[in-house]
C-alpha cells in the first residue's frame, strides 16, 4: 500500500499531459488565447508554433526538475524531497489557472513541469528503495499505472467542460491538479523515509525502524537485521572507494548502466505514445474522425486497463522478455496504422486506424510503460542511485520536449510543415524496431533479485543475454551480496525479511 500510494505521484504527470491535449481544442480557450491566428475555417485558433511552445514548455521544466532531483533527494531525503516537489508543482498550477494569455500560461507550465520532473525522478527512487524484491517490479511499475489513470481523469474532466462558454472550460481542468499534489503531500507526512537513504546518511538505527515499519516485523527480527546489514555492507564497500560524484556515474560498468537507462527512457518516448496523449484529440480531428474527444477517452481507458496485466507480467516473465515483445507488438501496430493511413480515407479506414492505435497503446501500457521505470530504478548502486536516476529521467524529458515541440510541424499541412499525417507512424515503427535490438543487446534480467544482487549481476555478467542464467541461480536464494559476505554477514537459507514474515505467521498458526 505504501508503494502504491507513492505511485500517486504519476497522476501529476499523467493528468497534465492529458489535460493540455483537450484544452488546446476547446473553443473558448482558442478564442481567449489566440494571438490573431485563424484556422482553416477562419475561426480564432492557436498556430502550430504556439501549440508546440505551450505543450513542450512543460518538458523544459521537467528536464531541469529531473536534473535537480539528485540534490533534492540526497539533501532533503526521498520523503521530504517529494513533499517539496509538490509545492513547486502547486505554484505552476496556480499561475496556469490565473492566466488569460499565452505568456503567463507558458511560465506556469514551465514551473509545474519542474515539479513534475522532480516527482518523476524521486517516486521510482522511493519505491525501489522500500519495496521487497519479489514485488518491486509491480510497485515501481504502478507509477506508470498512475500516469495512465491521470490521463484518463483529465479526459473525463475535459469531456465535461470543453463546451463551456466561459473560462471554466480550461480553469476547472487545470485547477483540479492542486488536489493531486495536496493528497500526495499529506500522505508523505505519514510515511517513513527509505531505509537505504538512512543507511546512506549513517543513521543505522533509524533505518532499522523504517524497515520494521515497511516489513511489519520487529526491529529485533534476525532476518530484518540481515537485510539491513546487507545494504549497509554493500554501501560501505562502495563508499570505501570514495565519495560519490557525477563523474562516478560514467566510470566502468556504471557508464554502461547509465547509457542503458538513458537510452531506455529515451526510447520510451520514441515509441510514439506521447504523440497519442499530447496530440491525440488534435490528430483524430484532422484525420476526419468524428467525436475526437470520445475517441481520446476510449484510448485512455485502453491505456489504464492494459497497464494492469503489465504489472503482473513484469514479475512473471521478467523485464527483458516483456520489453522485447512489447517493442515487437508496437512496431507492427505502428506500421499498420501508417500503411492504413496511406491507403484511403473513410469511416471504415478510420475504424481500422482507431483499432490499431488502441492495440499499439495496449502493447505499450503492458510493457514499456511500467517496465522502463522499473529497470532504471533497479540498475544503479545506492552510492550513485539518485544522481544516475536524475539523468536517466532527464533523458526521458529531453526526448519528450523534442517530440512535443516538433510533432505539430511533422503532422500539420500548413506552410513549412512536413504534412506527414498518419505517415508519422512510420517514424515510431522504426524506433520500435531499433528498440527490439537495444533490449536484446543491453537489457539485463533483474527479476527476483535484491538491489544489491543486481549490482553483483553487473559485476560478474558482461553480456545481457546471459543474465537469465544468473537470475536462475540466485532468485529466491538467501545469498547476500559479495560486499556483505566480505563484511562477515554470511549466508542463510532465506534472508528475505518478507519471507520471514510468512514464516512467523506459519509458526503462530502452529
Amino acid at each position: 500500500m505504501i508503494g502504491l500510494f507513492v505511485a500517486f505521484g504519476g497522476i501529476l504527470y499523467g493528468y497534465d499531459t492529458g489535460s493540455i491535449n483537450g484544452i488546446l481544442e476547446m473553443p473558448y480557450f482558442k478564442n481567449q488565447f489566440s494571438k490573431g491566428y485563424k484556422d482553416e475555417n477562419g475561426e480564432p485558433g492557436i498556430s502550430s508554433g504556439e501549440t508546440s511552445l505551450i505543450v513542450s514548455i512543460l518538458s523544459v521544466g521537467t528536464i531541469l526538475g529531473a536534473l535537480a532531483a539528485s540534490p533534492f533527494a540526497d539533501w532533503l531525503g526521498r520523503r521530504w524531497g517529494l513533499i517539496a516537489s509538490c509545492q513547486v508543482f502547486n505554484v505552476g498550477v496556480a499561475l496556469q489557472v490565473a492566466s488569460t494569455e499565452q505568456n503567463m500560461m507558458i511560465v506556469g507550465r514551465a514551473i509545474a513541469g519542474a515539479g513534475v520532473g522532480l516527482v518523476s525522478a524521486i517516486v521510482p527512487l522511493y519505491q525501489s528503495e522500500t519495496a521487497p524484491k519479489w514485488i518491486r517490479g509491480t510497485i515501481v511499475g504502478a507509477y506508470q499505472w498512475a500516469i495512465t489513470f491521470g490521463i484518463f481523469l483529465s479526459a473525463c474532466v475535459n469531456q465535461g467542460t470543453h463546451l463551456h462558454k466561459d473560462s471554466g472550460s480550461y480553469r476547472i481542468p487545470l485547477g483540479i491538479q492542486h488536489a493531486w499534489a495536496i493528497i500526495l503531500t499529506i500522505g508523505m507526512f505519514c510515511l517513513p523515509e527509505t531505509p537505504r537513504y538512512l543507511i546512506k546518511m549513517g543513521k543505522y538505527d533509524d533505518a532499522v525502524i523504517a524497515l520494521s515499519r515497511l516489513r511489519k516485523l520487529s526491529p529485533e527480527n534476525a532476518l530484518l537485521r540481515k537485510e539491513i546489514d546487507e545494504v549497509r555492507a554493500s554501501h560501505e564497500e562502495m563508499m570505501g572507494l570514495g565519495k560519490a560524484s557525477y563523474a562516478d556515474c560514467f566510470k566502468g560498468n556504471m557508464g554502461k548502466r547509465l547509457l542503458t537507462g538513458c537510452i531506455l527512457q529515451g526510447l520510451q518516448q520514441l515509441t510514439g505514445i506521447n504523440f497519442i496523449f499530447y496530440y491525440g484529440t488534435y490528430f483524430f480531428k484532422r484525420a476526419g474522425i468524428k467525436n475526437p474527444f470520445i475517441i481520446t477517452l476510449i484510448t485512455n481507458i485502453v491505456n489504464i486497463m492494459t497497464t494492469v496485466p503489465g504489472l503482473w507480467l513484469v514479475e512473471r516473465i521478467g523485464r527483458r522478455a516483456l520489453l522485447f515483445w512489447g517493442a515487437v507488438g508496437m512496431c507492427i501496430s505502428d506500421l499498420i496504422v501508417a500503411f492504413v493511413g496511406l491507403a484511403a480515407t473513410g469511416e471504415a479506414i478510420n475504424t481500422v486506424l482507431i483499432v490499431f492505435v488502441c492495440l499499439f497503446i495496449a502493447f505499450f501500457a503492458a510493457s514499456w510503460g511500467p517496465t522502463a521505470w522499473v529497470v532504471t530504478g533497479e540498475i544503479f548502486p545506492l552510492k550513485i542511485r539518485a544522481k544516475a536516476l536524475s539523468m536517466t529521467t532527464a533523458s526521458n524529458w529531453i526526448l519528450n520536449f523534442a517530440l512535443s515541440y516538433c510533432t505539430p510541424y511533422l503532422v500539420d499541412s500548413g506552410p513549412g510543415n512536413a504534412n506527414l499525417g498518419t505517415k508519422v507512424f512510420f517514424i515510431w515503427g522504426g524506433c520500435n524496431l531499433f528498440a527490439t535490438m537495444f533490449v536484446f543487446s543491453l537489457i539485463y534480467e533483474t527479476k527476483g533479485l535484491s538491489l544489491e544482487q543486481v549490482d553483483d549481476l553487473y559485476q560478474v555478467c558482461h553480456k545481457a543475454w546471459h543474465s537469465k542464467k544468473y537470475v536462475k541461480e540466485h532468485m529466491g536464494e538467501g545469498t547476500v551480496s559479495a560486499a556483505a559476505a566480505n563484511a562477515g554477514v554470511g549466508r542463510v537459507e532465506d534472508t528475505d525479511s518478507e519471507k520471514g514474515a510468512r514464516t512467523d505467521h506459519v509458526e503462530t498458526k502452529a
